[in-house]
Order: structure tokens, then sequence, then C-alpha cells
């Protein structure tokens, strides 16, 4: 075969495929042009590869050599045909879905806050509306914050270490009051004592947060759970008060009309002492305690008696949330279950 025509077939042969290329519809179609031209068996270039057994020995150099350029142009335009229509396809998609209203959105699935920050939250924005200020402390306790000065004795039971949880540190002094170790609070009343320290009265605060007591987790009992402590202190406080605070508290809560019942109970640092029973759609539900700010307690942290009297409470946010949504066992807010929290 004389090199000419060989040369010619193999031009032809690349524009072929260049136009076969660009008149692929599709991905598909592209590749059924590729075997086509480029086919290890049946295609067209290898068909004509057998043509270089025809050329005169003195012009194969050159035919070899313009046969790789075809072959290597043919896969070329192959790669960047592919590259371009992919190219064209995605901004095809992106301009359908930029414009066109009517193609529904992805949305990521996203999480809530726990139905226990959510009440936390909302007994807050409450609380402030009846003008008590948030305030904090911290988790881990001296025992002069979390029993001396709260009026409870060293024999009392609640210092019992079956009822605590001590934390195994060296014992810590300061020349103000000595510190027998430390335990993970028992009660969020700490953080009255950390108040009424380092403020004047009048003070009105309420303190949520964590508390830890080794109890058997049941329905209505987990080691950690959560409290709201108030404490209100002014001239001329009365339980009166602290009935009308609990009853506005609780009707603003539960969102209908809430009865407040006290009965007689016994705290170290509020006497008189009464347990707070909530009763709303005809059901009494025990809630807390609350009582009337012990003298010793105000003594303790630089109070007159005789010129302020107040009022403290503490109830379980956990109770609270799990009466609203009508929970029947606060664990099921700590076991992580997807299905449950998103009803909240």
């Amino acid at each position: 075969m004389p090199l000419s025509e060989f040369l010619a077939e193999l031009d032809e042969l690349a524009k072929a495929a260049m136009a076969a290329y660009e008149s692929a519809a599709d991905a598909d179609a592209l590749e059924a042009v590729r075997i086509q031209f480029l086919g290890a068996k049946s295609g067209r270039l290898k068909a004509v590869q057998k043509g270089l057994g025809k050329i005169d020995k003195a012009d194969k150099p050159v035919a070899g050599k313009r046969f790789n350029e075809v072959k290597r142009q043919i896969e070329e335009g192959f790669a960047r045909i592919k590259f371009a229509k992919a190219e064209d396809n995605l901004h095809i998609q992106q301009e359908v879905a930029r414009h066109d209203p009517t193609i529904p959105g992805i949305s990521p699935p996203l999480g809530h806050l726990h139905p226990i920050t959510q009440t936390i939250t909302e007994i807050t924005d409450i609380m402030g509306r009846l003008g008590f200020t948030v305030t904090e402390g911290p988790e881990v306790e001296d025992h002069w914050h979390n029993f001396d000065a709260l009026n409870i004795p060293a024999e009392h039971p609640a210092r019992d270490p079956l009822d605590n949880f001590y934390l195994a540190t060296a014992q810590k002094t300061t020349t103000a009051k000595p510190q027998a170790g430390w335990l993970l609070r028992s009660q969020t009343s700490t953080v009255q004592i950390r108040v009424m320290e380092q403020t004047s009265p009048p003070v009105r605060i309420i303190s949520l947060g964590r508390v830890y007591r080794p109890d058997t987790p049941d329905a209505t009992h987990v080691p950690m759970f959560h409290q709201i402590e108030g404490l209100l202190i002014d001239r001329h406080v009365t339980m009166a008060d602290l009935k009308s605070v609990l009853r506005l508290f609780g009707t603003s809560y539960f969102e209908d009309d809430v009865h407040i019942r006290f009965r007689p109970s016994f705290f170290p640092f509020t006497e008189p002492s009464v347990e707070i029973d909530m009763s709303w759609h005809g059901g009494w539900v025990e809630m807390g305690g609350a009582g009337m700010v012990d003298p010793n307690v105000l003594r303790t942290v630089g109070y007159d008696p005789d010129q302020f009297t107040g009022f403290a409470f503490g109830l379980g946010i956990e109770r609270m949330c799990a009466q609203r949504h009508g929970i029947t066992d606060i664990r099921e807010f700590y076991k992580n279950d997807v299905r449950f929290l998103h009803q909240f």
C-alpha cells in the first residue's frame, strides 16, 4: 500500500472519530463510539493498523509514527469530550436546581435540644419574669458549703458516705474555714450559700444544675439529676410569699390551674420545712421541698435574722418534665433513644 494512501486513511479516521464523539448524545453513546474506534478486537483503528504490514520497508518508520499520533489523538479526544460532556451535564443540573422552584430541597437531619435542657430554659424564662436572677455554682463542693453552712450537723445522716459521692482527694484547708475533703454536690442549695456570702440582702435568685446522690435507679430516681433551687431573702418575707411564687410558677409551667399543698417536713436548713405537692387535673404529685430559711443559715452568711427572713425551695427538673409530658420513668431521658427524644 502506498504511504500516501495509508496516511490519508489515518487522517480520515481521526476526523470521523472526532465527529462521532461530538455527536454522541450521552455517556453510553460516547462509550459505544470509543469501542467503535479504539476497540481492541474489532475497532476501526485496529483494522487500519493491519495496513502497516503492506507498507514498504523504507516508509514504515513514517507510517508507524503517524499511526501512533492518530491513536493518541483519538484517545485524548475521547477523554476531552467525556470530561466536557460531564461538565455540561453538571452545569445543566445546577441550573435546573437553581431556577426550578418546584424541585424539593434536600434537608439534612437536624437535632434539637434535649427535653431536660428545654425544661431548664423554660423554667429560667418563667422565674426571670417573676424577678429571679439565675446563678451557678461548682458541682464539686467542699463540706462547708454542702453541709456546715446549711446547718447540717456532723452526725446528720445526710453526711453518710452511702448517701454522697465523696472524692478521694487530698484534704484542703483555708484560714477561714476548714474543709475536710470534697464531694459531688448533693443539692443546689450550695449555690445559695455562695451567693449570700458575697451579696447583701435583698436576694432573689434561682440556681439550676446537676446534683449527685448514689440512689438506686428506678422510675423516679437516678444518681445524677437536675434541680432548680429558689431563694428569696428580704424584710417581712413569709410562707404566703413562698406559696404564691410556687403557684405562679406551677401555673406558668404546666399551662393550667395548679394548686399547691404544703405538708410538714424537716430540713436542717429551713424552719419551718414543708414538702411541696402540686395538683392539676385532679391528682396530687410530690415535687420537692421548701421552707423558711433557718436563722442559723442566715447568721452563718452574716445576715441578721431579726431584720431579714426568706424562703427557699427545691424542685426536681426531671420529675417536672416527666409530669408535664406524661412520662412514667425518668430513666427514659438518659437512654439516648432518638425515637423517644424526637417526641419533644
